[in-house]
């Protein structure tokens, strides 16, 4: 091995600096939501081995000055040292740092942070938009909100404070206070609100004044469950807080607040909005000026005010968000206009986005255009079964007069598709943007390869956590569902962790789950927030979110204090699992979703997995109670951990005495049983793994290397395979085409991840199973293994503080590339092969180490922060590949990649469908030959195949002769 490290410049033309400095967890605005803020910044520096000794702080509150050192190396959510902010206050932060170096740093860059909560109880009155006598008003009816009021000389601030049962927009002297949507998101309302606190000084003026409110319904009064019985959960119309504070030169403050003087209509231009429906407006009945000063709304009624009367629902108290918000992230344009068989007009946008359409458009007052969305096409038309009860469809009514331009407000669609209908005259397509929405993360992940198909993959996956990272962690984000799954992002966690600083969001959705499980004695919901009022008893996998997703953060990011705000929750689910174990201390007889969606059980049936339930729920026993002790350990709660450390190892020998035999088998001779007992570490003797690994990659030959796990087994099978030795397998896995695979959607055009490995069937119909989504993230929790084991970035301590960087190279990739932009900085490892050997190179951020294992097999060394390489000798292929012909085993020829394309290639040139046939049946046999096989099969088409072989033969042998 040779090594290289970026050599330190003198020392008087070395670079330090602060290069991020932050307040948890939202970096995009002022306001906090914790009166004592967590610190965290981040150190850029040319210097090798860098360690933090000391950071200085430094407050300025009101031009009083404070301070306060930090000794050691602690740089990431750092106690707030000074005195708490208070509601309303603005105050300014600076950090500056020494160094291992012997340098410090200039002060960084001022941080303002302001109290972005409220002083005291609400002054607002909840409001909704009025009734017309003996109108009877639809469910969720949208509508507008309005007041006016008076700015007197020297104003200093105005501060906007906000919330609704629904979803809102405000504006000011007709101008929208932010660039943000579907406010304030989707919580536990019944517990928990979400507030806005905007800063909107620059709107206001002296004198005359308005506010104005959109509103609709949104989440609030969307109608949820399944097969024809969906009902309103929370209520059937929405209202909304707002309270305006503003304050004065001369000290005096002034507060505006929703009450029974504020005036409202429902006959404004907003006609209908649902989440699922869709949105119909009008703009020949957009009233110009609504929000301004001045306008006349006497024909406008009193705004509905909750006076004990009528049920208005109870208010939960409204709290700064801690997630970042929805934003309109990116746009993207039309890539192709189609027309389908019936003649209608189809825009692709080349990719599965979530969002909504924006379009300009100009013709006669009246005149509707209609929007509908779809994802995938099915002979040539939208394929709208999959949807199920969810319209998706938009619709603009013009005003005339000109061009005119639209997007809808409080929808959002799953869609690559959009039927336009009734566009007037001829249809520009750059007249129609795509708009994609979703909560404004920062990117943290990336990934590349010499693979175009994994890169692919691997987008794939980035793009079905947009999708579903709309205000809260969700299955899908395009039928008549949209909800906060706990098993999905159970699994998908560490990869979201990675891909975005999804720390904030999750913290929020972790909130709800712990308020929606403390009204269930422990147990957690299978959706969160729980709206659906079905399996409430402990489901293995899903419940378990309430451990794994905190300890995955707690990893990813280092967030003790999380950590310790989710730990009762933690120790809730645990207590109620021990509660539901029968007399054996395990996990059975009850009713489990499984390895959901196993590909070989029935499109109906999508939890008849080849792994039974009770393994699947016994191995999530073990593991939350595992995750309990190891929480506690962190958090000193050394009682807990004695506790939960013995009941997790009462179910592991439970566990390996009704499941495992001695030799390494399962009772469930699945993949996914195999894949749980090795990476929940439930099985630990060396033997015995190894034996389970062996069985384990055996199983995955005897299937062709095609996926045979669900949403369980998926994320944890190539893991399982590469602890055990099983390398090979596991890229076999990776690499496969067929389906199912992860790699067949590629093959057919996917652009996020597929909810069923088969989506769309070869045939190129649609899956006739009722869940048929084509973004659903779950099944892309295989990122975090080219993450961590293909490129090689792993954290080897909470946060990052130390990296394992352990790339083990494909042996069909030329190269692969990871970064991660840690809490500590910029992390990053890659190889590449040249000739013979293979150049690792790493990045390790200032104030980190990392542990560095080599694909050569050498011993394990530790590195400091900087930037690293060696070179290695390429391990290559074990031996190579042996001669093949129509009389070698089956277990040849499918252990052999290129044996067994130029096989089915050579039949697929005679009968394409045999081909298909053949792929799909053929099973890794020792004994059986591929003659045998194919004992059926025509004379010419054996012959083709005798040649293809025979020609792989010389060529192998040819390349073999050229090496010396």
């Amino acid at each position: 091995m040779t090594s290289t490290s970026l050599a330190p410049q003198p020392a008087g033309l070395r670079q330090t600096s602060v290069s991020r400095f932050s307040a948890e967890y939202r970096t995009d605005t002022a306001f906090v939501a914790n009166p004592r803020p967590r610190l965290s910044w981040v150190v850029a520096t040319e210097s090798m081995d860098w360690q933090q000794i000391r950071a200085e702080l430094r407050l300025n509150r009101e031009g009083t000055v404070e301070s306060a050192v930090y000794e050691g190396p602690e740089s990431v959510l750092v106690d707030w040292p000074f005195a708490a902010i208070a509601a309303g206050e603005q105050v300014a932060v600076e950090v500056r740092v020494s160094g291992n170096d012997g340098g410090t740093t200039a002060w960084s860059e001022p941080l303002t942070l302001a109290g972005g909560y409220l002083g005291g109880p609400w002054q607002a009155e909840a409001i909704g938009l009025p009734a017309v006598a003996g109108e009877e008003i639809p469910l969720g009816q949208p509508g507008q909100l309005r007041h006016e009021f008076t700015v007197g000389p020297g104003l200093t601030r105005g501060t906007l404070f906000a919330t609704a049962h629904g979803v809102y927009q405000a504006e000011i002297n007709g101008s929208e206070v932010d660039d943000q949507v579907l406010k304030p998101g989707w919580t536990a309302y019944a517990d928990r609100l979400n507030h806005e606190t905007t800063d909107v000084t620059s709107l206001l003026r002296a004198g005359a004044n308005a506010v104005g409110v959109w509103l609709a319904g949104g989440w609030y009064t969307e109608k949820y469950g399944f097969h024809g019985f969906a009902k309103p959960f929370y209520g059937v119309q929405p209202a909304v807080k707002v309270e305006l504070h503003l304050e004065y030169a001369d000290g005096t403050r002034q507060t505006v607040a929703s009450g029974p003087d504020w005036r409202g209509t429902t006959a404004g231009a907003l006609v209908s909005s649902g989440i699922y429906a869709g949105e119909a407006f009008d703009a020949r009945r957009l009233e110009v000026g609504w929000s301004s000063p001045g306008f006349d709304d006497s024909h406008w009624l009193p705004a509905f005010v909750d006076s004990g009367a009528v049920d208005f629902k109870s208010w939960a108290e409204a709290t700064p968000a801690v997630a970042p918000p929805v934003r309109r992230i990116e746009e993207m344009p039309v890539r192709e206009v189609l027309t389908t068989p019936s003649g209608a007009t189809v825009l692709d946008f080349g990719q599965n986005l979530v969002g909504r359409l924006r379009i300009r458009v100009s013709g006669d007052a009246g005149h509707r255009i209609t929007l509908r969305h779809a994802e995938v096409l099915e002979g040539g038309e939208l394929s709208l079964r999959p949807l199920r009860l969810a319209s998706a469809t938009d619709s603009y009514t013009l005003a005339g007069g000109g061009e005119e331009e639209w997007e809808p407000r409080f929808t959002f669609h799953g869609f690559r598709y959009a039927q336009v209908d009734n566009w007037p005259g001829e249809l520009d397509p750059a007249a129609i943007t795509a708009v994609v929405i979703h909560n404004d993360m920062r990117r943290t992940g990336w990934f590349e390869c010499s693979d175009p198909m994994l890169n692919r993959l691997h987008e794939n996956a980035l793009w079905g956590m947009r999708g579903n990272f709309l205000a809260l962690p969700t299955d899908c984000p395009q039928r008549d569902e949209r909800l906060g799954w706990t098993g999905d992002i159970q699994v998908f966690s560490p990869t979201a962790s990675y891909l975005y600083d999804s720390l904030g969001f999750l913290s929020s959705w972790l909130q709800d789950l712990a308020i929606e499980q403390s009204h269930r004695n422990g147990v957690v919901p299978i959706v969160v927030p729980a709206v659906l009022g079905m399996l409430e008893s402990p489901v293995a996998a899903w419940g378990d979110a309430a451990t794994v997703v905190p300890w995955v953060l707690y990893e990813r990011f280092g967030d003790r204090g999380l950590l310790g705000r989710q730990y009762q929750s933690m120790c809730d689910w645990a207590d109620a699992l021990l509660r539901v174990r029968d007399s054996s201390g395990l996990w059975q007889g009850q009713m489990q979703l499984g390895d959901w969606l196993d590909p070989a059980a029935p499109p109906d049936k999508p939890g008849a997995a080849r792994t039974h339930g009770d393994i699947v729920a016994s191995a999530y026993l073990f593991r939350s109670l595992e995750l309990a002790a190891k929480a506690a350990a962190v958090l000193g709660a050394d009682d807990d951990h004695g506790k939960y450390s013995t009941l997790a190892e009462d179910v592991r020998s439970a566990f390996l005495s009704e499941y495992v035999t001695p030799s390494g088998r399962m009772v469930s001779d699945a993949q996914t049983a195999y894949s749980l007992a090795l990476m929940f570490g439930i099985c630990t003797d060396p033997v015995q793994r190894q034996a389970l690994g062996h069985r384990l990659a055996e199983l995955a030959r005897l299937g062709g290397y095609r996926i045979a796990t669900g949403f369980v087994g998926t994320p944890l099978i190539a893991d399982a395979l590469t602890i055990t030795g099983h390398m090979d397998a596991a890229e076999r896995l990776l690499t496969q085409t067929e389906c199912p695979s992860w790699l067949y959607p590629v093959t057919q055009g996917a652009t996020t991840i597929w909810e069923r490995w088969d989506s769309i069937l070869e045939d190129g119909s649609i899956n006739p199973g009722e869940m048929t989504s084509f973004n659903h993230y779950a099944l892309g929790a295989i990122a975090d293994w080219m993450h961590r084991t293909v490129a090689g970035l792993a954290p080897a301590a909470p946060g990052y503080r130390k990296q394992h960087i352990a790339p083990r190279p494909l042996r069909s990739l030329q190269h692969a590339s990871t970064s991660h932009e840690t809490p500590y900085g910029l992390a990053s490892a890659a190889w590449k092969r040249s000739g013979e050997r293979i150049r690792v190179e790493a990045v390790v951020p200032p104030g980190t180490t990392a542990v560095v294992s080599l694909p050569d097999g050498s011993e394990e060394f530790e590195v400091g922060s900087g930037r690293h390489a060696w070179t290695v000798p390429d391990a290559g292929p074990a031996s190579a590949p042996g001669a093949v012909s129509l009389d070698s085993p089956l277990s040849a020829i499918m252990d052999d990649p290129e044996a067994y394309a130029a096989a089915w290639q050579a039949i697929e040139a005679h009968d394409p469908a045999a081909a298909a046939q053949f792929r799909k049946d053929t099973v890794w046999y020792r004994q059986t030959s591929l003659n045998q096989r194919l004992i059926f099969t025509p004379a010419p088409i054996k012959e083709d195949i005798g040649s293809a072989l025979s020609a792989l033969n010389g060529t192998r042998a040819a390349v073999s002769s050229t090496k010396p």
